[in-house]
């Protein structure tokens, strides 16, 4: 059986290297993976890096499609990769999260009759208004198999009335934290070589378009990090979209007391994560990172699709205020000890269940081919 997987942003190859770990570690299920890259993080450190440490397997085909507005890039992806399909005829098409990349794979693959595979299904934010809250919905509505990471998601679906295919398997992604902290245990990290103390810094990203291409938005993040810097050390890994946006917007003086850095591979961010006073950020990942290592998050949107780290004290949702920002890391705090004991994300097993249940699996397509 044959999974051709649709890949092009930094979160979606760290979601595939959990289930790639596993097609590896389970030849008896004879699934043949190829890996299509569209080429939505095109840079070093957004990217190729990211196959470099996660052992991801070369994908086999590269669309280098980036940069442009959401309709032109999601256009130019399903232009390219409508042939690929035709050639490579997959049982299965394997698509991620929420990006472009992720919508681009399902359409094509629905108007191919291929049955898709959507990971981290059912998640919902509320907020139309979010490109990814769009691809989230689209997505789902075309896959055969829903794999939920929450109770919520698989909940979500259900109130939309989506209800065959739907599996909860818990988060890929906390497979991969787990495994790479294993691996890294004991090592110097990113922090401890740079002369970082544990605890000692405040960890920022913000790249999501809702602050970085609205300037009031981002003023307040980045007045905020300003304030914030003169007390502790901000730590910012500055994405290339809120480079440029802040770059045009005249804001980047904003950032002159931060330890302003290049993106780091993942690795490295997995070790700045964890030796956080706090983390500040609008990604999705980053939030369950945060919970996944017990470092209070502080999240710079209106809402969140992880409801499950808020619930449980370990996120606080503040927008983009500065003051409320502020507020939120001078505040931050571990909650009580019994939340330590929740697991709403899985055992660590996500990888294994997905695999598993695409070779056995069988959707009315996948019983005519």
């Amino acid at each position: 059986m044959k999974i051709l997987t649709v890949l092009g942003a930094r979160p979606q190859f760290i979601k595939a290297a959990a289930i790639s770990l596993a097609l590896q570690h389970r030849p008896h299920l004879g699934l043949d993976e190829v890996i299509v890259h569209t080429g939505q993080h095109f840079d070093f450190n957004m990217s190729e890096v990211f196959f470099e440490q996660l052992s991801l397997p070369a994908p086999r085909y590269n669309l280098a499609v980036s940069g442009g507005g959401h309709g032109d890039m999601t256009g130019r992806m399903m232009h390219a990769l409508e042939p690929i399909m035709i050639v490579e005829q997959p049982d299965w098409v394997l698509v991620y999260g929420d990006t472009n990349s992720t919508l681009a794979g399902a359409l094509v693959a629905a108007k191919l009759d291929v049955p898709i595979a959507h990971v981290e299904a059912g998640l919902r934010s509320g907020n139309r208004k979010m490109p990814e809250e769009i691809n989230r919905v689209l997505t789902d509505r075309v896959s055969a198999l829903l794999f939920c990471p929450t109770a919520v998601a698989v909940e979500n679906l259900r109130a939309e009335g989506i209800i065959d295919g739907v599996r909860l398997v818990g988060d890929v992604m906390y497979d991969v934290a787990l495994h790479f902290q294993r691996i890294t245990a004991g090592r110097p990290g990113w922090p401890q070589t740079r002369g970082l103390k544990s605890g000692g810094y405040i960890l920022v990203t913000c790249h999501r378009a809702e602050n970085t291409d609205d300037r009031g938005r981002l003023e307040q993040i980045f007045s905020a990090l300003s304030r914030l810097s003169r007390q502790s050390c901000v730590v910012v890994p500055l994405h290339p979209r809120t480079r440029k946006a802040a770059t045009e917007a005249g804001l980047l003086p904003l950032l002159n007391d931060c330890l302003v850095i290049e993106p780091v591979s993942y690795l490295d961010m997995l070790t700045l994560e964890q030796d956080a006073r706090a983390i500040v950020t609008d990604s999705g990942g980053m939030q369950k990172e945060a919970f996944f290592f017990r470092v209070p998050c502080i999240t710079i949107r209106d809402e969140t699709e992880w409801l499950e780290t808020v619930e449980l004290g370990w996120n606080r949702l503040v927008a983009a205020d500065a003051d409320a920002i502020c507020d939120g890391v001078s505040e931050a705090t571990r909650p009580q000890a019994d939340t330590l004991m929740d697991a709403p994300y899985g055992q660590g097993e996500s990888a294994i269940q997905i695999v598993e249940l695409l070779a056995q699996w069988r959707s009315p397509s996948t019983a005519r081919r």
